[in-house]
């Protein structure tokens, strides 16, 4: 037996969160803004490069080795 709930499916919209556009232009601004955080702290970012907070380091080396590609991608 299955119930549904007083809003059944049609109430459920896609957040623009899960549109292509937008994902790409918040993976975008988090390389850029990791980059640019490494380039006024260094300290901050390298003292994190494992777990959870090396993402950001990961972030930030990706803008520093591929930043060209990065500036095309904005663009």
């Amino acid at each position: 037996m299955f119930f549904r709930c007083g809003w059944g499916f049609t109430g459920l919209t896609m957040s623009t969160v899960f549109g292509f556009q937008s994902l790409l232009t918040v993976i975008l601004l988090l390389i850029c803004t990791c980059a640019y955080i490494l380039s006024l702290a260094p300290g901050l970012l390298d003292r994190n490069k494992t777990g959870l907070l090396g993402i950001f380091w990961k972030c930030a080396r990706i803008g520093e080795r591929k930043s060209p590609y990065v500036a095309v991608c904005c663009t």
